[in-house]
């Protein structure tokens, strides 16, 4: 049966552990550097422009966000990592969340974001290595696609591809400017998803 992607609610908002939801649907969670790219990404997978706020300041959503599609399963927007400006207790308290969230094993796998521009970062390598150690499926959304000529796109994708923590898990070159790699996006979210 297909997905309508536009049939999606904010579901949940969680600050907090117990606010997490306790229902059986499947979960996908989002995961990147802070500004990388996954609410322009959840808001074109939607087509819904202002769904997830897009924000132009680093580190803004301190919330785990579940969006809930066509009834069907969550996209779990994670809380951004890396340059967030925001004091130490708030960086700590992001990070306890998102722990927690990953302890309780609700994520069936994960779709993890890469700046294809910037390319892979270590706390990108360290999140790419907690999901290799712990079995968790992903492929990666390499995003910003539309920012880079042919020369410099081609050189940073096989980059990506040769980064041994990747593995042989699927990358996707996408723009949220123009569409490219939606399809493919939205065939690997399903195919995680269990093929529902």
């Amino acid at each position: 049966m297909p997905i309508n992607y536009s049939n999606v609610e904010l579901a949940v908002t969680a600050g907090l552990r117990d606010q997490f939801p306790r229902d059986n649907i499947v979960q996908i969670a989002l995961s990147g550097r802070s500004n990388v790219g996954k609410s322009s990404f959840i808001n074109r997978v939607c087509q819904r422009k202002n769904l997830a706020r897009v924000s132009g300041s680093p580190g803004k959503t301190i919330t785990l966000n579940f969006y809930l599609i066509d009834h069907s399963f969550y996209l779990v927007d994670l809380p951004g990592y890396g340059f967030a400006k925001r004091p130490p207790e708030d960086k700590r308290r992001w990070s306890e969340l998102t722990n927690s969230y990953f302890v309780m094993g609700a994520a069936t796998a994960v779709i993890q974001f890469v700046d294809l521009k910037v390319g892979a970062t270590a706390d990108d390598e360290l999140m790419l290595d907690y999901l290799a150690a712990n079995r968790i499926p992903f492929f990666v959304v390499a995003t910003k696609a539309d920012k880079l000529n042919k020369t410099e796109r081609g050189s940073a994708l096989e980059s990506l591809q040769n980064n041994r923590l990747v593995g042989s898990a699927p990358i996707i070159a996408f723009s949220a400017q123009n569409g490219e790699g939606l399809d493919e996006c939205r065939r690997e979210i399903l195919s995680l998803a269990g093929g529902i």
